[in-house]
C-alpha cells in the first residue's frame, strides 16, 4: 500500500505533497506581494518603553495611499493615517504604551477592489535604562576620523557596482580609497593604547553619489550603512568592541541635508519636503544658501537674509530638508533615537547646526534628551565669535528667549585664537594675550566645561600646516587643548604631524590615508614602523599626555585658574582640592628663568611635582628654569 494519499480532482489526480507545495508557493506569492506593495517601512523597527509613546511610522509603496490601514492589538493603537500628496506614501500615527510588551504587531491593508495584506511591525526591548546612554563629557578625549581614509580593513567590499561611484583610486584625494568599519575595528587597540576615549567617526551611512563621496555628508539613506564601509552588524560590532575598551561611540548626523540622490528624490512625498522644491522638480537653477549663519541671533536681519539662510541647499548636490513639515521633523527625529539604541551611541556630533530650522533643532535636541538625560549632543557651528557659538549652548540666557537643549557647541573661536596666539611674535595685543583675553571669554558659556575645544578637524588644514610644520608649537596647542577646561577633540593622524602644506585648504589632501591602514604601506604609524624621529616624538608625547589626561579628575572637572603672559610665557592651572596641574607654554627661543612667587595664590611653593611627559620630579622654589621653547605639564604629587 502506497504511503503518498491521493485525491481525484477532475480528471487529475494529485498527491497531498504536492497540494502542501502549491500552498507553499501561494503563501510565498502573497507574501511577496505583500512585500512588494510595502517597499519601505521606516524606522524598520521601534522599541517598546520610550517616555513619548508615539511612532509615526512612513510607508511606500505604489499606490499605497488608497489602501485603508487597520491595527489590531490589545495595546498598540493606529490613531490616525495620513496619505501624503505622492500617492505612494502614507504616514502612521502610532500610540505605544508603556507597560506594551515586545514583539511582533499586525498592519492589515485593504484595498479599493478588496484585496487584503498585513505587514509585521516589530517592537523590541528596549537593551538599557534610558539613564544608562551616557555622553561623552570633559573627562573624554575625542579622536575623529574620516573612515575612508584611516585603514581598509576589508578590501572585498572597496567597491559596490550596484552604486553610481564604481571605482577605487588611493590617487585621487577625492576618490574612494577604500576606509572601513573593519578597519577601526581592526585598530580599536590603537586608540585605547593611545589614551582616547570617545570614537567620532565622520558619517558611515550610504552616499550613493557619482562621485566624491567617501565623506559621507550626502546621505541617500538614512537608515542604511554604506556597503563600502561594511554592514549595519558590523557598525553595532564597533560600537560593542569600541565599549569593552572604554570608548564610546559618536554618531556623526546630518539634520539640514540629504544627497540629491537620496531615494526619495525621486518621488517626493510632499510638495514641500524639501526646500525650493519646485524649481528642483522643474529643472531649474539650484538656490544656494547665503550661509549668513547670524540671522539666527542678529535682531536686524532681513526676511530675505533669513529666508536664503534657512532655505537654500547647501551645495547644488545636497537637498535642505524643509523641517517645517511635521512629517519630515518627525522623521529626523526618529531616526536619531532609531541610531541611538540600535548603536548603544556614547553622543552625536550634528553637522551644519545653524542652518535648519532653530526651533526644529531645539524640539529635536530637548526629545533626545528627554529620552536619554544623561546623553550628550555637540553641534557644529562655525563660527569664531564666542557670542554665537555661546548662543546654541543649552543654559544660555539668549535675549530671544531661545532654548537649545543642546548641550555641546564646537570651539571655533579658541581654535582660532589659539592658532593665532602660537604664530605671533609676543606683544601688548599679539601672541598669548589673545589666548588669555579669549579663554576669558568663557564667561559668555553657559558650561564651558561642556564645549569642544580641537586643534583642527577633517574640514581646515591640519594643526601642523597652520602651524607652519613647526613641531613644538604644534605640542604647545596639543596640550592646551587637553588641559584647557574643555572636551578635546584630536584629528586622526595628528598624533604623527600629518600636514596638507602644499595645498592648504585642500579637503582631499586634508583627510590624506593614515599610514599602515593598507596593506603594503611602506609606513606604519600603528606600528610606529618607518615614522621619522619628528613623528615619532610626537606620538610618544601625546600618548602620554593621553594617559595621563585619561586619569586626572582634576582636569576633568577641575576649577581654572590662569596668569597673564609675561616675558612670552603663559601658564595656566587645574585645581582640585590638593590636586593641581600646571601648564606652563613658552616662546623662549633661550633659557629663561620663572619667578614662581607670581603664582602663590596657587599654594604651590615647596611642592614637588611631576613633569608629566619627562616623568622627572621637581619642587617647586622661587624660581624655575625653562630651558628652551617648549611647554611643561606639571602635576602635584
Amino acid at each position: 500500500m502506497t504511503r503518498n494519499v491521493q485525491k481525484a480532482i477532475g480528471n487529475k489526480t494529485i498527491s497531498l505533497r504536492a497540494l502542501y507545495i502549491l500552498g507553499i508557493l501561494f503563501l510565498y506569492m502573497t507574501t511577496s506581494m505583500a512585500q512588494a506593495k510595502i517597499e519601505r517601512l521606516e524606522p524598520p523597527h521601534w522599541w517598546v518603553g520610550f517616555e513619548d509613546t508615539k511612532l509615526q511610522l512612513l510607508m511606500t509603496g505604489p499606490n499605497i495611499g488608497n489602501y485603508e490601514v487597520r491595527i489590531e492589538d490589545d495595546k498598540v493603537s493606529l490613531l490616525k493615517v495620513h496619505t501624503a500628496d505622492s500617492p505612494n506614501y502614507l504616514f502612521l500615527d502610532l500610540e505605544i504604551p508603556v507597560d506594551t510588551s515586545p514583539g511582533a504587531i499586525e498592519i492589515q491593508f485593504q484595498g479599493v477592489n478588496g484585496t487584503t495584506f498585513s505587514v509585521p511591525y516589530t517592537l523590541k526591548k528596549r537593551a538599557k535604562a534610558p539613564e544608562e546612554y551616557l555622553g561623552f563629557s570633559s573627562k573624554d578625549v575625542i579622536y575623529l576620523i574620516t573612515p575612508d581614509r584611516f585603514s581598509n580593513g576589508d578590501p572585498k567590499n572597496d567597491v559596490d557596482l550596484a552604486l553610481l561611484e564604481k571605482t577605487i583610486n588611493r590617487k585621487d584625494d577625492y576618490a574612494r580609497h577604500g576606509g572601513d568599519i573593519r578597519g577601526m575595528i581592526n585598530h580599536l587597540d590603537y586608540i585605547e593604547g593611545m589614551g582616547f576615549t570617545a570614537l567620532w567617526p565622520s558619517p558611515l551611512l550610504i552616499n550613493d553619489m557619482p562621485k566624491e563621496s567617501y565623506h559621507g555628508y550626502a546621505i541617500t539613506d538614512f537608515y542604511k550603512v554604506d556597503p563600502r564601509f561594511g554592514t549595519l552588524e558590523e557598525y553595532i560590532e564597533l560600537s560593542e568592541e569600541a565599549q569593552k575598551r572604554g570608548i564610546k561611540l559618536i554618531m556623526d548626523q546630518v539634520n539640514n541635508h540629504c544627497g540629491v540622490e537620496h531615494w526619495w528624490m525621486k518621488d517626493l512625498p510632499f510638495k514641500n519636503w524639501i526646500n525650493y522644491q519646485q524649481p528642483y522638480e522643474e529643472g531649474k537653477e539650484i538656490t544656494v544658501t547665503n550661509h549668513r549663519r547670524t540671522v539666527n541671533q542678529d535682531i536686524y536681519a532681513s526676511d530675505s537674509d533669513k529666508e536664503l539662510m534657512d532655505n537654500g541647499w547647501f551645495v547644488p548636490s545636497m537637498p535642505d530638508l524643509n523641517q517645517e513639515n511635521p512629517f519630515l521633523a518627525q522623521y529626523i527625529i526618529q531616526n536619531s533615537l532609531w541610531w541611538v539604541e540600535t548603536l548603544s551611541l556614547g553622543g552625536i556630533r550634528q553637522d551644519t547646526y545653524p542652518y535648519p530650522d532653530k526651533h526644529f533643532m531645539a524640539r529635536w535636541a530637548k526629545r533626545i534628551m528627554t529620552e536619554y538625560p544623561n546623553f550628550s549632543i555637540v553641534g557644529e557651528e562655525w563660527s569664531t565669535n564666542p557670542l554665537v557659538v555661546g548662543y546654541w549652548q543649552h543654559g544660555a540666557k539668549n535675549r530671544d528667549g531661545y532654548k537649545s537643549h543642546l548641550r555641546s557647541t564646537m570651539d571655533f573661536p579658541m581654535q582660532q585664537t589659539l592658532v593665532d596666539a602660537l604664530n605671533e611674535e609676543e606683544d601688548w595685543n599679539k601672541g598669548f594675550i589673545k589666548l588669555y583675553e579669549g579663554l576669558a571669554n568663557d564667561f559668555n558659556y553657559a558650561s564651558p566645561l561642556d564645549i569642544m575645544l580641537f586643534g583642527d578637524n577633517h574640514d581646515m588644514d591640519r594643526i601642523y600646516t597652520q602651524l607652519n610644520e613647526d613641531d613644538v608649537l604644534t605640542r604647545m596647542a596639543l596640550a592646551f587643548v587637553l588641559i584647557a577646561p574643555r572636551i578635546p577633540q584630536v584629528y586622526y593622524g595628528t598624533e604623527i604631524l600629518m600636514e596638507n602644506s602644499k595645498k592648504p585648504g585642500d579637503h582631499g589632501l586634508i583627510r590624506t590615508d593614515f599610514p599602515g591602514g593598507w596593506a603594503g604601506d611602506t609606513i606604519n604609524a600603528f606600528t610606529g614602523k618607518g615614522l621619522s624621529a619628528k613623528a615619532t616624538k610626537m606620538k610618544e608625547f601625546l600618548r602620554k599626555l593621553l594617559l595621563f589626561r585619561k586619569g586626572a579628575s582634576v582636569v576633568h572637572e577641575g576649577a581654572t585658574k590662569h596668569f597673564a603672559p609675561e616675558n612670552g610665557i603663559y601658564v595656566l592651572v587645574r585645581y582640585k582640592g590638593n590636586k593641581k596641574v600646571m601648564l606652563i607654554l613658552n616662546k623662549n627661543e633661550q633659557a629663561v628663568s620663572l619667578s614662581m612667587g607670581r603664582f602663590k595664590e596657587m599654594d604651590i611653593l615647596g611642592s614637588t611635582f611631576k613633569d608629566v611627559i619627562s616623568g622627572e620630579k621637581l619642587v617647586i622654589g622661587n624660581e624655575l628654569l625653562l630651558k628652551k621653547k617648549g611647554l611643561l605639564v606639571l602635576s602635584k604629587l
